[in-house]
């Protein structure tokens, strides 16, 4: 115990020390020394005394699950419950391996005078080699903590015990090499008669080593942005090939002396962009422009400009777009592009009620030979009027209804009133109506409007209708 207050001590007055760095590539080994305290207490391992006089209790004593405690209590009961030894008790060598990653193995020794609370008559020695794999949180910085995994072997006066481990803890760098380890593990042996589970703690110094210069410019590769090419100290190692003041892998000009604000490249006209990504080099303009002037700010240069003084899209070489008929929809988006009409419709008329009423007029005039899907001969007229009429709405939607009387069964009035419908549908498809506009239902005789007790009101109900669909 007071080997370690002094540990301590030392440790508070160096810890106010500190860099940015861990364990990583460029400095892959390490080597750890330091102390230890085991501690059986706070695991929650209730136990009896072995009837075969195991060596962790020379000396028997009754109902011993009362001398320790539940898990983690008393955590940093470090007089009452710590076993300790030697200042220097404990030696670990690891190598980082990657993503974060370091391998160790580690040996230590300890003298077990305190199982818990109770107190053995005679110490008992403690000698522990493990294997472990360590996981650092946080990349970068001087506070480095970690979680680690591992197993080993334990022995205590010589009964060997193996244990699997896993624990976590902090490393407090004070500078490239240096650090300062926290840690703790719980050690679950696999013979609690020989070894009870316990937690080992652990403080040292991380002493990191096996750096690199690859290029050979005095500056160490961690810290070197260009590890493979000689540079300068000022540029953190890079090389600086135009004198410039500005370093090469920051130059988009490197091999030409230019201005920092440019990264490094020439401006002939100063209107601020870099002659490389000037279009118009030696005449001023603006950055969206790339470099080069646009009179009437339609962000078409005026090089390029079909109508410099006059704002327009680039589309149209600068100049801007007509609107013939006036319907406030431009030409290239109109449709109809010489008749009024709306936005909606792409500059066409919409369907009014009036056209509305000439295609039905029109639709319940087309005839069916008697129970078919074909046309009559008179029919073709009325159909060819439907398709024109349409043709001036195909971005609009459309429902052909085909409807019969109520002679027949409806399974039959309904077929056949669907594959009516959808010939008319079929036939205006065939003449240019998009088929994503248009769809064909058949109601049999649901939607009758004459009466099918007469023979004038069952010829209304044969009927198909084509309805615009808002």
């Amino acid at each position: 115990m007071k080997h370690l207050k002094k540990v301590l001590l030392i440790l508070l007055v160096v810890v106010s020390f500190n860099n940015i760095n861990a364990q990583d590539e460029d400095n892959p080994w390490a080597i750890e020394l330091g102390t230890n305290a085991v501690d059986f207490y706070p695991t929650g391992a209730g136990f009896e005394v072995p009837g075969d006089g195991a060596v962790i209790l020379p000396v028997p004593a009754p109902n011993l699950e009362t001398y320790l405690g539940d898990p983690l209590e008393d955590f940093f009961n470090i007089n009452d419950h710590w076993n300790t030894s030697a200042a220097i008790s404990r030696l670990r060598v690891a190598r980082y391996i990657g993503s974060g990653f370091v391998l160790g193995v580690a040996g230590s020794f300890n003298s077990i005078s305190k199982i818990g609370d109770y107190r053995l008559q005679g110490d008992l020695t403690y000698l522990a080699l493990d294997l472990d794999i360590r996981y650092n949180l946080v990349k970068d910085s001087w506070f480095d903590p970690y979680l680690t995994v591992g197993g080993g072997a334990t022995w205590l006066d010589k009964e060997l015990s193996p244990t699997i481990n896993g624990g976590l803890g902090f490393n407090f760098w004070f500078n490239e090499y240096l650090a300062l380890n926290l840690g703790t593990s719980y050690k679950y042996s696999f013979d609690d008669k020989k070894l009870l589970p316990h937690f080992q703690h652990t403080i040292g110094f991380v002493f990191k080593f096996g750096g690199k210069d690859t290029d050979g410019d005095g500056i160490y590769d961690k810290y070197d942005a260009c590890p493979e090419v000689a540079g300068l100290e000022e540029f953190n190692g890079c090389p600086d090939s135009d004198g410039d003041g500005i370093q090469d892998s920051e130059d988009a000009c490197p091999n030409v002396a230019g201005l920092a604000e440019l990264n490094g490249c020439p401006d002939a006209d100063g209107d601020g962009i870099a002659d490389k990504d000037d279009a118009c080099p030696n005449e001023a303009g603006t950055a969206a422009n790339n470099g080069c002037p646009d009179a009437d700010g339609d962000g078409v240069v005026d090089k390029d400009d079909a109508c410099p003084n006059e704002a327009g899209p680039a589309e149209n070489k600068g100049c801007p777009w007509p609107d013939s008929d006036g319907d406030g929809v431009l030409d290239k988006d109109d449709n109809c592009p010489n008749v009024i009409g709306v936005a909606e419709n792409y500059g066409c008329p919409i369907v009014s009620e009036e056209i509305q009423k000439e295609i039905n007029i029109l639709a319940r005039a087309i005839y069916f030979n008697t129970g078919k899907t074909t046309f009559t001969d008179e029919t073709a007229i009325r159909l060819d009027a439907i398709s024109k009429i349409l043709s001036e709405y195909k971005v609009l939607n459309f429902e052909i209804e085909g409807h019969t009387d109520s002679t027949g069964s409806k399974k039959i009035n309904d077929s056949l009133s669907q594959k009516r419908a959808e010939a008319v549908m079929n036939f205006l498809v065939e003449n240019g109506f998009p088929t994503d506009k248009i769809k064909a239902i058949g109601y049999g005789s649901e939607k009758p409007i004459g009466d099918n007790k007469t023979r004038k009101g069952r010829q209304e109900n044969r009927r198909v209708e084509v309805i615009y669909k808002k």
